[in-house]
């Protein structure tokens, strides 16, 4: 089995998850992302990742063996200070 893209990941995590922005960085063996998601609120980071991990499904035992993420809300990310450009 290919090893998955980050293009391949990032439509993964969209396809199962509303994404208000989403970013990946990887090399197809270890991947980075950075998720920001409404679904996020009031949800501890445990929780969090599991509903990364539900997006991805079968495909993170398969063939995503290390995925490191940071998970906030929109409002997190905005205090943040990131300005987001549509």
């Amino acid at each position: 089995m290919a090893e998955p893209t980050v293009a391949e990941v990032r439509g993964y995590i969209e396809a199962g998850l509303p994404c208000e922005h989403l970013q990946v960085e990887g090399d197809g063996r270890h991947f980075f992302a950075t998720i920001v998601s409404s679904a996020f609120e009031g949800l501890n980071r445990v929780r969090r990742h599991q509903r990364v991990y539900a997006a991805l499904g079968d495909r993170m035992r398969e063939q995503i063996h290390a995925l490191s993420m940071k998970t906030l809300t929109p409002a997190e990310y905005s205090a943040q200070g990131v300005t987001h450009h549509p």
